[in-house]
């Protein structure tokens, strides 16, 4: 979607629906299968210890936090 396809009365947020963690519904349950098993990699990857008690918000910021430091995940832009 271009710039100019977007209506103007939609607000920006709608358009990266993206939450903070921190303002999730469902921020202090336990994390889910796939963000443990995600988690248990970046961290023997980064050299740091899992946590078996972190929340999905936790986690989720965790896993963010770790991709940085090993390279993982998101990064904008690859040379393939």
């Amino acid at each position: 979607m271009k710039p100019d396809d977007v209506p103007p009365d939609v607000p920006p947020a709608s358009l990266n629906p993206e939450k903070d963690p921190d303002e999730w519904v469902t921020k202090d349950e336990p994390m889910t299968g796939p963000q443990r098993s995600y988690l248990q990699t970046l961290c023997r990857e980064a050299g740091e210890e899992f946590n078996e008690t972190w929340t999905k918000a936790e986690a989720s910021k965790k896993i963010e936090e770790l991709q940085q430091k090993t390279g993982r995940g998101k990064t904008g832009t690859t040379n393939s």
